[in-house]
This record gives structure tokens, sequence and C-alpha cells, in this order.
């Protein structure tokens, strides 16, 4: 599937329905009576996050979303229907933004999430409400309130525990294809990934955690060299950093400071996250070499040695990596958030009927 984090959208909510005006007809009553009903409130926009989409794309071939407006009110005080909410699926992490205002409306970072992105107008009153002692036979009535519409920036900044950092053809596809169910291209040239890949990694029974794979980084990347200005944002969700060196490199202490570099150019709270390196490679790395990296210190990080290919080292960093999660890590045994009673439906219900006062938008047809 391919991959796209980021997106434009126009959304229009429904506008509310008109009012009406109706008269019963009843003996004794003078002009029959006013039995307008209100109109109906229109649909709203509304933007849910799905775990089980990890990608924008959907939104590159439709860029309007409307909702259907409210019915007009009817005789007989009966109140127009309502328009229907238009409900947007969108992956977990995406950011939804206001393209004028240049301000961040929502962060759907937690599944089933929601966020009324453009809210529908109220129904306008029929000439019922506007019925008093001295006004028996009114003939005003309210047209409905306008929907909400906004132009909105949809960014997508994947969610894991876990982030793979390194340079292109460090192995970090061959890496998280080893550690768990994900089917990453692997092959022998540089930036064989393209786009992010997650990964998830089943540590016991019951316990797991989430691994993303970001496409290679390498020096400037943080102003638009290579592919890392692309990905670099879904690096910012990750809990914990994981540097892959390769190991064949001449230097892998200069490499880890020019990811270091990149990464803090970019955001300064990234190299603040808790971080363990990986020296890759290990199966063609010759025992001498082998000695002379065991001595580089790299300032209290974690360093483990790893061969992903010959499946060495690997139960070693799952377990150091499980250990640095913590309690962040994710489990596959989550309870589930319990329905919600009677009395906080019963309240929801009640705060939904309350509504803004209408301006005094009033037809006369006196």
């Amino acid at each position: 599937m391919k991959f796209l984090d980021f997106a434009t959208i126009q959304v229009k909510a429904g506008d509310g329905g008109a009012g009406s005006v109706s008269f019963r007809r009843e003996k004794f009553v003078p002009k029959g009576g006013p039995d307008g009903g209100n109109g109906g409130r229109g649909g709203s926009i509304i933007l849910r996050a799905n775990p089980h989409l990890n990608t924008l794309l959907d939104f590159q071939f439709r860029r309007l979303y409307k909702a259907e407006r409210g019915a007009h009110g009817l005789g007989a005080k009966r109140t127009g229907k309502s328009g229907h909410d238009v409900i947007l699926d969108v992956p977990v992490g995406t950011i939804v933004r206001d393209v004028q205002a240049h301000e961040i409306l929502a962060d759907l970072a937690n599944a089933e999430e929601q966020f009324v992105v453009a809210r529908g107008g109220f129904g306008g009153r029929g000439n019922a409400e506007f019925a008093t002692s001295t006004n028996q036979a009114p003939r005003q009535y309210e047209v409905g309130e306008p929907g909400e519409e906004r132009e909105i920036e949809l960014e997508l900044k994947l969610i894991a525990d876990v982030g793979l950092v390194g340079f292109p053809n460090a192995g970090k596809s061959t890496l998280i294809s080893v550690i768990s169910a994900a089917k990453p291209k692997i092959a022998d040239y540089p930036f064989t990934t393209l786009v992010p890949n997650l990964g998830i990694v089943r540590v016991d029974e019951g316990a797991s955690f989430v691994v993303a794979d970001i496409p290679g980084l390498i020096e400037g990347a943080h102003v638009g060299k290579g592919l890392g200005i692309q990905f670099l944002r879904h690096i910012e969700r990750t809990k914990v950093l994981l540097f892959l060196l390769d190991g064949t490199s001449e230097d892998v202490k200069a490499d880890f400071k020019v990811l270091q570099k990149e990464l803090r150019l970019f955001n300064t709270d990234l190299v603040k996250k808790p971080t363990i390196i990986a020296i890759t490679k290990l199966d063609i790395i010759d025992e001498a070499t082998l000695r002379e990296m065991k001595q580089i210190q790299f300032k209290g990080v974690p360093t483990l040695f790893i061969s992903a290919v010959a499946r060495v080292g690997i139960d070693e960093l799952v377990k150091e990596l499980w250990t640095i999660v913590g309690v962040h890590a994710r489990h596959v045994d989550d309870e589930i958030a319990p329905p919600p009673t009677p009395k906080e439906r019963r309240v929801a219900r009640e705060k939904a009927r309350k509504r803004k006062p209408l301006p005094n938008r009033r037809r006369d047809w006196d």
C-alpha cells in the first residue's frame, strides 16, 4: 500500500433546517392556533482515530466532504429530521490543523478518539415557538443556522514505542523483519525503505511493543537532503530511539554523532529520549575490528553488537528494549473501557439538547 502522511481537505457541516409556519384547524382557537415545528439540526463532520489505518491515502482522491442538512420543520409541531453525521476515519496519531487560522485543532493520539471538526447548524424555530398571550397567531420563524465550513490539514505522525534510526543500509529493515512480522523491502542498495514500517514485537505472552522503521537518514536530512525531512516527524512520538550503526563503517562513533546532530537540528527534544545503540553486521566483522569497537565509549549509552542475518544478539536486544520501554509498552490484553452507565448516557443526551441561542432571524408575513 502506498504511504501518505499529509493531506488537505475541505469539510462542510450540514445547515440547520428552517422552522415551519403552520396553523392547526381547531374551533374557537384564533386562526387555528400556531403549530409550526422547529427545523432539524445539520449533520456534523467527525474525525475518528482508527487503529487499523496507517496512511492518509484515501484523502488524496477526495478533497471535499459535506454532511447532510437538517430537514425543515413541519406542522403539528413536528421537528424536522436531523442530518446524518459524516465520520471520517484517520490513522491513530493524526494531527488536525486549521489552514486559515494556522492552529492545531486536535491530536488524535488514541484509538477510537473522536473530534468534531465541523459542527452542524442548529435548526430554526417554527412559529409555535413565538406564540404569546399578545401574539396568538405569529407568522414569524427562523431559518436554520449554517453549518461550519473550514479547510483542514491532516498530518500523520506514527505512534511507536521504539524508533529505528540509522544511515541507509544500516540494517533497519532486516532487523524489523527478524523481530516482528513486518515484511519491509530489503535490498543491498541505499534508500531501500521509502516509507515508514511498523512492526509489533512480542516479548512474552500478553506483552509486546511497537517498532517503527524510519527511512535512512543522511547528513543534512533536517534541511531536506535524502528522505529524512519527510519522515523525521515520525520519530517525535517514539518513546525510545534505537540507533543502528553499521559495523563495517570506518568510524561508528562519528556516524553516531552525525545522526544525533540531525535529530537535534530537527527537534532538540529528540536527543533527550532514552537511547540504545546496536552495532550491526556482526557476522561480517573480523575479531580485531570487533575488539576495537568494544573499546569505544558512547557516553553511557547501552551498546549491543548484533547480526540480524545470523540472529546473533537479537534476544538480548529485545530484552533491553523491553526493559527501557517499561510501563509504556503496549500490552495485548489491555482492558477495554467499560460502556457508559445509563446515568452517563442520560447526562450526555441532556448536554446534547442544550443549544446556544440563535440570532433573531425572523420573517414577518404580516
